[in-house]
C-alpha cells in the first residue's frame, strides 16, 4: 500500500468515527443521563406556540384568545352593529337602538357598519 493511499484511508477512519461520535445518541445522554419531564419544541412554530401558552396569549385549545370582548349575535353575517350586537340588516339594528323623540337611526362606517340614534 502506497503512503497517500494509508494517509487517505486513515482520515477517512477519523471522519467516520467523529460522524459516528456527533451523530449517535439521545438528549439523554448528552444531558449526563438525565431526561427532561417537559416535551421541549421541535420546531420554531411549537416554540412560539409554547411561548404563546406561557405568557396567556393563547388558550389551551391552542387559539389566539380574543380577551373579554367580542360582537354578540350572528357574527358570520356581521354587517351592522348596534352597541355589541351584530346583525345581518340594517332595519334588525335599527329596530334593537329603539330610536327616540326626532332622532332617526344611521348608519357610519362599514365592515361592520356602526348603527346609533341621530337628530
Amino acid at each position: 500500500m502506497s503512503p497517500r493511499t494509508a494517509r487517505v484511508l486513515r482520515v477517512l477512519l477519523v471522519l467516520s468515527l467523529g460522524v459516528a461520535a456527533g451523530c449517535g445518541g439521545g438528549g439523554a445522554e448528552r444531558s449526563g443521563g438525565k431526561t427532561s419531564s417537559r416535551k421541549e419544541p421541535t420546531n420554531a412554530r411549537e416554540k412560539q406556540l409554547q411561548e404563546a401558552k406561557a405568557s396567556g396569549e393563547v388558550d389551551a385549545t391552542g387559539q389566539p384568545s380574543w380577551g373579554k370582548w367580542r360582537y354578540t349575535g350572528d357574527r358570520n353575517n356581521c354587517y351592522f352593529v348596534a352597541g355589541r350586537k351584530c346583525f345581518k340588516t340594517e332595519v334588525a339594528a335599527c329596530q334593537t337602538m329603539k330610536c327616540k323623540g326626532g332622532e332617526k337611526c344611521k348608519s357610519t362606517g362599514a365592515g361592520p357598519a356602526t348603527v346609533a340614534c341621530a337628530k
